[in-house]
């Protein structure tokens, strides 16, 4: 899940088609032609590890060609038939490499998947919902909301990741995405009123099934979820490296981020808070004004050395630009999405009195978060029922990582405890540890 303003690559011709493979297997229809199930594909779902970690396998977000991935409840990820040979598939059938270097299959659990179709301001959304097919008692019901990703919701590891836990998960493709009708934005309100809509569907399919039922939202779906929650009275919502202020803080929270690692003092550090703050002006304009401030700034720092080194969400090409380019195709380019850029993401969650869970990574660099956890700790003393929890040394999506000498990271695996926790909260358990997350007081 991303949570960059405007992230993510337009679903390709082979993520449609193994969107049409998953709904055609759902329905119980055969799917003929160039979209047929190759021999090392598996269907997406869980695989029960019987006593071992059970791994879900999900659609892959790399195009076409691109293979089928698997995730661990424990967070280990990776490709199907991948260069780590830990999980492999043939014929339908998955294997996880054991300690003792041989294959063991492991059974697809069986679960309860129904699809559907339904409506937001007109626009007709695909969904699916997924039920534990035996359940002792009602499962909690909780709506996947998508972070800024174009990829279809659907098929999609986190919501077979809380099916795995014995969740009740009601997944849908946002709208311009999979098999949903629409044109892709991320306008947050009209999200969240979609988001509303999915789960007034999800309790009509699951109607005397579930014991209570809300949302959790990735990334951007931290704007996103709060609102939705509101709006469909729900009775919880949790969020995953979400944020508490507005897009503009964001990017300049990232460009600040980016200043400190470089080692620059806190005056070149307040100038490029200028900077960002004069490139967010521009943007929040819709590029119809702004143009002085930023030709000033630009003109002020000309000299400095990190002025062409800032990057941000969306400084860093907005300076790169000269200004007649930037009023001819500016908004066509950086502000195609509708996206609301003083969104008040502290009134969202000031109007709920619901139960909330926000788990932060700890040293995210595509979502900094220290203006998140100071308003998230006054939202909790002002008596609010916020739970947050920081996993150190995680980046965006939860991801640990190694780091380079020259600071570029990559990412190993999804922090151990992280999918324990969501579940849990939202079962209203608590079973810690969670791996080596923090509850933070």
């Amino acid at each position: 899940m991303e949570g960059a303003a405007y992230s993510g690559s337009v679903p390709t011709e082979a993520q449609e088609c193994l969107m049409k493979r998953l709904v055609t297997c759902l329905l119980g229809l055969s799917f003929a032609g160039a979209c047929m199930a190759a021999p090392d594909m598996c269907r997406y779902g869980v695989y029960d590890g019987q006593g071992k970690p059970s791994v879900v396998i999900s659609n892959p977000t790399g195009g076409a060609g691109a293979p089928e991935r698997y995730t661990f409840i424990d967070g280990r990820r990776g490709d199907v038939n991948g260069k780590d040979g830990l999980v492999r598939c043939a014929q339908d059938v998955v294997s996880v490499r054991q300690d003792n270097g041989l294959y063991a299959a492991q059974p697809r659990m069986p679960l309860r998947e129904t699809p559907t179709r339904f409506k937001s301001h007109g626009t007709e959304l695909a969904g699916v919902l997924i039920e534990p097919a035996s359940a002792n008692g009602k499962p909690p019901l909780v709506v996947f909301v998508h972070g800024s990703e174009k990829t279809p919701g659907i098929g999609g590891y986190y919501p077979y990741v809380f099916a795995a836990q014995g969740l009740a998960v009601f997944a849908y493709d946002k709208r311009g995405t999979g098999a949903s009708e629409g044109d892709y934005t991320q306008n947050f309100e009209l999200l969240a009123d979609d988001a509303a809509a999915a789960l007034e569907q999800a309790r009509t399919l699951a109607a005397g099934r579930y014991s209570r039922a809300g949302f959790f939202g990735g990334s951007q779906g931290g704007w996103v979820a709060p609102r939705a929650a509101a709006l469909a009275h729900a009775d919880y919502v949790a969020v995953g490296f979400g944020l508490v202020m507005t897009p503009l803080e964001e990017d300049e929270q990232q460009v600040v981020l980016e200043m400190k690692e470089k080692g620059y003092d806190d005056k070149a550090v307040t100038h490029a808070r200028e900077v960002a703050d004069a490139a967010g002006e521009v943007m929040a304009s819709h590029f119809r004004s702004g143009y002085e401030q930023l030709a000033a700034v630009k003109q002020r720092f000309a000299k400095e050395p990190w002025l062409h080194s800032i990057e941000g969400e969306f400084t860093g090409p907005v300076l790169a630009e000269n200004e007649a380019d930037l009023r001819r195709t500016g908004a066509p380019r950086y502000d195609n999405l509708n996206i609301v850029w003083r969104y008040d993401a502290v009134a969202a969650i000031r109007a709920l009195d619901i139960p909330q869970l926000w788990v932060l990574a700890g040293d995210d660099r595509e979502a900094p978060n220290a203006i998140t956890r100071e308003r998230l700790s006054e939202l909790k003393k002002q008596g609010k029922p916020i739970d947050l929890y920081v996993f150190p040394h995680t980046d965006h999506g939860m991801y640990e990582f190694v780091q380079d000498a020259d600071g570029k990271r990559h990412v190993t695996h999804i922090t151990g405890g992280y999918f324990r926790l969501l579940a849990d909260w939202i079962s209203q358990q608590n079973h810690p540890p969670y791996g080596s997350g923090q509850r933070m007081p």
